[in-house]
């Protein structure tokens, strides 16, 4: 595996995790409610899915000619970024906090 794909991957985990993790809505605005809504967390999932993979076909165009692909390869993906989101969904709403 090269330089950049381990980039790509790490690069990826973390996108995929920074919603969960910070409570300003898309790391700009703070909430009226004084925490973000999971609708929001979703769509900056969504938006942070689209910037990786504008991010990967820079990288791709650097090295050669990017590669068509079909939806099998975008289905692949988007599953992979949101197991990659599971340990920020899991602190985020699942772990449970003393004292609370």
């Amino acid at each position: 595996m090269n330089f950049s794909t381990s980039l790509l991957l790490i690069l990826a985990f973390i996108a995929a995790n920074l919603p969960f993790l910070i409570e300003r809505i898309f790391f700009v605005v703070k909430p009226k409610t004084g925490s973000k809504g999971l609708a929001w967390r979703l769509l900056e999932l969504v938006v942070l899915f689209f910037v990786v993979g504008g991010i990967a076909m820079l990288l791709e165009s650097k090295l050669g000619p990017v590669h068509a692909q079909n939806w099998e390869f975008y289905a692949v993906n988007a599953s992979l970024f949101v197991v990659f989101a599971y340990p920020g969904f899991v602190y985020r709403y699942l772990w449970r906090r003393r004292g609370a």
